[in-house]
């Protein structure tokens, strides 16, 4: 039940010193402030990392090969090999957890020599050849025209996929691309595609810059035979690449001579893997963030504690007069912890309000500046957080306002009734 008389008395304590009131309460509202903007700050880190992992699939492993390190079999160590198509069609079939596996090849590249001719112009640009899955491993938007489909790569046609940056350099602002040849390799392709790569890896200017033409094609047409540089693996949902990873590469290490425990031979990347570590990153950064803040909060709550030490001090003839007509030690308590309880909620109360207020100011100058390349994105915090916050605070009253009130209540009326 509200009680009128006795909130008009925790009011009167509590402004009796408004100086000393408020610079007990910044101790808290700092802690929490800090709490808060630690929070949406890593927040914000992760939302950043993890939109440039959009698109990707980030359940995928890349595989390549490497020279022997050790004779087998009678064959040499530093022996070349390649991967075949048929190791492909073993990984299928032998794999039931696999969603996707791609061969890809690569010719030239984005700093090479000029190796695609359109007209006068001529270019240095990164060549893959892919299969149509790709789009769905690799974070891109065709923004006109088509991707490689099924029936280019069971035709051989000579189709390709250009990105953004070799439209700008070859065309010029007003021409259409699609329906029109550039020639690769002295080999004319048709533009049926163009891209934008969504990938941020600090190289955003190269992943425009690529041309993607059909798998069998690229074989064909720069006399590849069944030659595979290397694959890109995805594992279905339910399914973990990096537990599959052992098994892929044993099979291929079967299926190409090579010593079982030759680990140079094969080259790999486990992009699941990598994506765990970062996902166990932000973890420790969120623990971090609610340890400072704790910290931090916790030196307010003292600040308060000592503070509320001091007032019931100063008090201690009023407890005395209290204690002589009748109040009960509950009651004292109760009055104790009130006040300690009240000046902890509202200075956290205001201090999640200004957070609130940090947050909203910083994500409408960040959505106000070009989202691509940006590391940081949308730092906020949950109601979870924030109801957390909520009952931090009112622990933080009580374990505040408690020394203080058993201090205030093992004053005996007599001696309190002689203090000066």
């Amino acid at each position: 039940m509200f009680d009128r008389d006795k909130w008009n008395e925790i009011l009167e304590a509590l402004t009796a010193n408004t100086f000393r009131t408020i610079l007990t309460a910044f101790g808290v509202f700092w802690g929490i402030f800090i709490l808060v903007i630690l929070l949406a700050a890593g927040n914000g880190l992760e939302n950043g990392v993890k939109k440039g992992f959009d698109g990707i699939a980030t359940n995928t492993m890349f595989m390549w090969t490497q020279t022997t390190s050790k004779p087998y079999k009678g064959l040499p160590k530093t022996r070349d090999y390649n991967f075949k198509n048929s190791d492909v069609d073993a990984l299928k079939q032998d794999f039931p957890d696999l969603l996707y596996v791609s061969p890809r090849n690569q010719l030239g590249g984005f700093e090479g020599s000029n190796n695609v001719v359109r007209g006068t112009k001529t270019a240095a640009y990164t060549i893959y050849g892919d299969y149509p899955e790709l789009i769905l491993q690799q974070p891109m938007d065709i923004i006109k025209g088509r991707f490689v489909n099924q029936q280019d790569i069971l035709l051989k046609r000579k189709v390709a996929v250009i990105g953004q940056g070799v439209l700008s350099e070859l065309y010029s602002q007003a021409e259409e691309a699609i329906g029109t040849y550039v020639k690769i390799n002295g080999v004319n392709f048709m533009v049926v595609g163009i891209y934008h790569s969504k990938q941020n890896n600090g190289n955003s200017e190269s992943e425009q810059k690529n041309i993607f033409v059909p798998f069998s094609t690229f074989q064909q047409a720069f006399n590849y035979g069944d030659r595979v540089s290397w694959m890109a693996i995805t594992a279905k949902d339910d399914a973990s690449i990096t537990k599959l990873k052992a098994g892929i590469i044993n099979e291929m290490k079967a299926r190409h001579s090579i010593h079982p425990d030759d680990d140079r031979a094969i080259g790999n990347f486990d992009l699941y893997q990598e994506f765990s570590k970062v996902q166990d990153l932000f973890l420790i950064l969120k623990f971090i963030a609610y340890f400072v803040g704790t910290l931090v909060l916790l030196s307010g709550v003292i600040g308060i504690s000592n503070i509320m030490l001091i007032v019931v001090k100063e008090r201690t003839k009023e407890v005395g007069i209290r204690r002589a007509i009748g109040a009960t030690p509950a009651a004292i308590r109760s009055q104790i912890l009130s006040e300690a309880i009240f000046l902890t909620i509202i200075a956290g109360m205001f201090g999640i309000a200004l957070a609130t207020g940090v947050l909203v100011i910083v994500n409408i100058v960040l959505d106000s500046m070009p989202s691509e390349g940006m590391m940081f994105a949308n730092p906020s915090v949950d109601l979870t957080v924030v109801f957390v916050a909520l009952l931090i605070l009112v622990g933080s009253g009580l374990l505040a306002g408690f020394i203080p009130a058993q201090t205030a209540i093992n004053i005996k009326p007599v001696d309190a009734l002689r203090t000066e």
